[in-house]
């Protein structure tokens, strides 16, 4: 036994028993001593993240094939849409500890990862969390959430409809979000001017953009939402749309995390809503069938349905990989597909050379891959260091994440260090402001001068390479940074308690090079992938 594995509130009473503690995400570490937790947790969690994928992969092509599965963000290997590999990962670190002599305290309080990591060899369960309540509980809780979703559908149909003749037959169509950056005047967030650039270019937004949100965009005459194609019948049909595991899938050696995963995504209405995209975006291949369809591609389900949809319609897709990638985002690879090559984009768009190499790594084919260029991501100037600048901390989009990073930055600030602090657009974190530590909404390349940029997910890592600048990517030892920077360039990889000694100990990198990454918008290559030999 080198494993004691314990809720918060069944903590052994002799701590003898035990050197080193780790605790497993969002379990209550109160009554633990900080200075007994486990050395380097946070880099151990991240090596077991990266060494679990294989296993990801290879459980989402299994579980892909039970017909609700379709629904789920686990099963299509989303980094951030899912803390499945997440789970995975505690479970294999685990399992490494049980293997040392070395006696380890490992604190769960969650349900079902407790029981899967309880059957492993090794280690010794205390009582284990009770299930039956947390279960019933998000059970319910999700039916409710799908209620309230199927009226908020149902209301979102009939505002949207009347936007549908801005999308004539045989268009060429931008499919995307409705990020608040994206405007009327043919700016939008994703594909920066390329509606400019190409005037004859129709925008449809996801159901993720409200009714409100749709109408100011389609302010310019060329944009609808996909609400507006959807059938209020099926809308009433979200109550029951959830992801259905069989008993096959929950029999196997990780069965108790895939019961956690369907019941944490159940809980809410994100396999819901992946039904409804689903049904918006087919009646509206059959209907309008477009010419092409392009969409900022991640791999995610609704996408591999759309990829499947628009084949047999001959509607060309178009999936662009907007942004940036990296080691952890597993999601692109086709690798998690139950069909393979067939649920990916008749072409894949990539903005810069790194990261159609990682594509290209992870088994998409080189074929099937064009440079088209980064509209999100334009050309910065090097050279940006300065020592007596001010230290650069854009927020993450996962608020527990951001709250560290906040605290690191409160850290540097009391140590005499400026310290501005930039909320995520999308995800904005409330803090407390005080000495040498400052809110800013102006982005990394607005600043003149940095001394360092304090990163955790994001783009902002890359940005500060690009600038010249120091830049530390932060680790926190519950759950994932995910990490987007392509192979062969690094940021430092800290702790909160490291960073200090790392930022003083790390001398300003010569700029990175935009070229070897990324390339800039080409739009001759983007006109004749989206419109082909017509001339628009």
């Amino acid at each position: 036994m080198t494993i004691l594995l314990r809720t918060s509130g069944d903590l052994p009473s002799v701590d003898g028993q035990w050197r080193h503690w780790l605790a497993v995400t969002e379990s209550d570490v109160s009554g633990l001593d900080p200075a007994r937790k486990l050395p380097r947790l946070a880099h151990r969690l991240e090596a077991a993240f990266e060494d679990c994928r294989e296993t990801w992969w290879s459980l989402a092509r299994r579980l892909g094939r039970t017909p609700t599965a379709e629904l789920s963000h686990g099963v299509a290997c989303g980094a951030f849409g899912s803390d499945f590999g997440l789970m995975l990962a505690w479970d294999l670190l685990a399992r490494e500890l049980a293997a040392l002599p070395e006696p380890c305290l490992m604190v769960c309080d969650d349900p079902w990862t407790f029981r899967q990591i309880a059957s492993r060899p090794g280690v010794t369960a205390g009582t284990p969390p009770p299930l039956v309540l947390p279960t019933w509980r998000r059970a319910i809780r999700g039916f409710l959430a799908r209620g309230k979703l199927a009226l908020r559908l149902v209301v979102a149909v009939a505002r949207t409809r009347r936007l549908r003749p801005a999308l004539p037959p045989g268009s060429a169509v931008l499919l995307v979000y409705g990020h608040p950056g994206s405007r009327a005047d043919g700016f939008d967030v994703y594909f920066g001017t390329l509606m400019r650039e190409l005037p004859a270019l129709k925008r449809l937004l996801h159901c993720d953009c409200p009714p409100g949100r749709a109408a100011e965009l389609a302010g310019d005459g060329r944009t609808a939402s996909l609400h507006g194609w959807g059938s209020p019948w099926f809308a009433l049909s979200m109550p029951v749309q959830a992801w259905r595991p069989t008993a096959a899938d929950t029999a196997g050696e990780f069965g108790w995390l895939v019961r956690r995963a369907a019941s944490r995504e159940n809980s809410g209405g994100g396999p819901a809503m992946n039904a409804w995209q689903m049904h918006c975006q087919r009646r509206f291949l059959r209907s309008a069938r477009p010419a092409s369809v392009c969409w900022p591609w991640e791999n995610h389900a609704w996408e591999r349905d759309l990829c499947r949809a628009a084949r047999p319609l001959a509607v060309r897709s178009l999936g662009y990989q907007h942004t940036v990638i990296g080691p952890h985002q597993i999601n692109y690879s086709p690798r998690a597909n139950v069909d393979g090559l067939d649920s990916l984009p008749d072409e894949v768009i990539a903005d810069g050379p790194a990261y159609r190499d990682e594509l290209v790594a992870w088994d998409v084919p080189a074929g099937r891959i064009a440079v088209a260029g980064a509209w999100r991501l334009p050309p910065v100037a090097g050279g940006r260091y300065a020592a007596d600048a001010p230290v650069f901390v854009p927020l993450s989009a996962i608020p527990a994440i951001a709250r560290m990073q906040v605290e690191a930055g409160r850290r540097l600030a009391r140590g005499g260090r400026r310290v501005l602090v930039k909320p995520h657009p999308m995800y904005p974190l409330d803090f407390a402001e005080e000495a040498n530590l400052e809110r800013t909404d102006t982005g990394i390349a607005g600043h003149a001068a940095l001394s360092a940029v304090i990163a955790a997910t994001g783009t902002s890592s890359l940005e500060g390479l690009l600038l010249g600048l120091p830049t530390f990517r932060l680790l926190p030892d519950d759950r994932l940074a995910v990490d987007i920077l392509p192979a062969g360039i690094k940021a430092v990889a800290v702790t909160p308690d490291e960073l200090p000694g790392a930022l003083a100990a790390t001398p300003p990198p010569a700029p990175l090079d935009y070229a070897r990454v990324l390339s800039p918008p080409d739009v001759a290559t983007w006109k004749s992938l989206l419109f082909g030999d017509i001339d628009p």
